[in-house]
């Protein structure tokens, strides 16, 4: 496609923001430490090898043409970023999800037309993974499916599926969440070419197995069961998974409560089947996480969906530091954090997708870029064959 206008304006309108944006976090700062002493930035930066000031810097990466709401990321090995596009739950349904190529300088260069999807139904790509050959593998909600992208031929096809597991669902887009229908989310490959799946609506895992299929339920428990469940998952080592839980769910204790979010350990046992669960680190209050990725030394960076921020939580299970640190520095930002969902590492930056599956605000479409000072931990990319 010829998109060397398009390029420019975005490239122009990014560049014209990360301008713009030392300004207004010059102002945050001194809001933020005049309203609520925060040393927040040089506990990070004392921890990630990033000084104070860096730790403070964001800037917009790329702009998100329709359909707007970026959820999934993930960068290939020559700096390609590949974003994924949502839809917000209460749209009326305006065409396919697109997947959209960006250069590490954040131009964009292709996108993507995903084919197949329920037209009454909308957008509904979610989480982004790729293997040792460069194909991404995108999650769909509508229909529920993973989808195979050859990203050289923009060849497509269905490589896993989902089904209904608990009795309570009801199909409306506003309820799907509340009840208990089966919302694939976040996905990641294990070293043996396994595809783990969480499912935000059944409080479970999948597994589906090398080369593709039917995904097989391969984790559930009651304690994971929320209103917004399992979401987030990543590789810790090659024998622990850490998935995210948005919100408490009804073990956490009875209603009325605040509920707080979650970050889960797994251990694969040898046989491959689930270990003990255990939690690693839980939040403040209403900070609602999403999606995170983990850096090489441990240190694991947090989409805060509702606290609209970036928190980096310690190998230890501390949280270290968080960026924006309130909602009065994030307000304070060009383009604010609206439902920060997926994170992925570029260099010693950390990439943001602005969701903002709420409030469906289209000035809110970008992907953040907020240094990190390390890079991030190499992810699993097994080489797969097909199933035939």
């Amino acid at each position: 496609m010829d998109n060397q206008d398009e390029e420019g304006t975005t490239m122009c309108s990014a560049n014209g923001r990360r301008r713009r944006s030392a300004v207004l976090l010059a102002t945050a700062m001194a809001a933020t430490v005049a309203l609520w002493g925060g040393a927040t930035g040089a506990v990070a930066g004392a921890e990630t090898g990033a000084t104070e000031r860096e730790w403070l810097d964001i800037r917009v990466f790329a702009e998100v043409p329709d359909p707007g709401h970026p959820e999934g990321i993930t960068v290939a090995d020559d700096g390609t970023v590949y974003v994924g596009t949502q839809q917000h739950i209460t749209e009326i349904p305006k065409g396919p999800s697109k997947i959209f190529a960006y250069d590490p300088g954040g131009h964009l260069t292709r996108e993507y037309v995903i084919e197949g999807q329920d037209p009454n139904r909308g957008a509904g790509i979610v989480g982004l993974a790729q293997d040792g050959d460069g194909i991404v593998y995108a999650l769909d909600r509508y229909p529920q499916r993973v989808i195979a992208l050859d990203p050289r031929t923009g060849e497509q096809r269905d490589y896993a599926t989902f089904h209904q597991v608990k009795d309570l669902c009801v199909s409306l887009p506003a309820l799907v969440l509340v009840t208990q229908c089966v919302v694939p989310d976040g996905l990641t490959f294990g070293p043996d070419g396994s595809l783990y799946v969480t499912d935000v609506g059944q409080a479970l895992i999948w597994r589906v197995p090398p080369g593709g299929g039917k995904a097989e339920v391969w984790f559930s428990d009651p304690r994971i069961e929320s209103v917004l469940g399992a979401n987030g998952i990543a590789f810790v080592d090659e024998d622990t998974l850490m998935f995210a839980q948005t919100l408490t769910g009804p073990f956490d204790g009875p209603l009325p409560r605040v509920d707080t979010s979650k970050l889960y350990t797994l251990d694969i046992r040898p046989d491959g089947s689930p270990g003990a669960l255990e939690t690693f680190w839980q939040s403040k209050p209403l900070d609602g996480i999403d999606g995170f990725a983990i850096a090489e030394s441990g240190n694991i960076y947090i989409a805060m969906a509702l606290a609209k921020s970036v928190v980096v939580v310690s190998p230890q299970g501390r949280e270290i530091g968080r960026n924006p640190a309130n909602l009065l520095e994030n307000q304070l930002q060009e383009v604010p954090f609206d439902d920060p969902a997926s994170v992925a590492f570029l260099d010693d930056r950390v990439l943001v997708t602005n969701h903002s599956l709420f409030l469906g605000n289209p000035n809110s479409f970008v992907v953040h870029d907020v240094y990190a000072g390390e890079k991030g931990k190499p992810e699993y990319r097994p080489i797969i064959r097909a199933r035939s």
